[in-house]
């Protein structure tokens, strides 16, 4: 398997990537419940910034699994 990393890939690839993980049922992920997403928007929004090259993927998860604070 090729690395993921930003390093590793061009911004194509990047796209590439999340589309094929996030869709990986067949369908679009907009207000799909499929994920634990519960009807909160596009999810592949939220790994924009690893599409830009600003942050890893394991950085995004890590951030979403974090507890949040209230």
């Amino acid at each position: 398997m090729k690395s993921i990393l930003i390093k590793d890939t061009t911004r194509e690839e990047r796209i590439k990537i999340v589309k094929e993980s996030l869709y990986s049922c067949g369908t679009e992920c907009e207000y799909c419940n499929g994920c634990d997403n519960l009807g909160g928007g596009r999810v592949d929004a939220f790994y924009q910034p690893y599409i830009d090259g600003e942050k890893e993927i394991s950085e995004l998860n890590a951030e979403y699994r974090a507890p949040k604070v209230k």
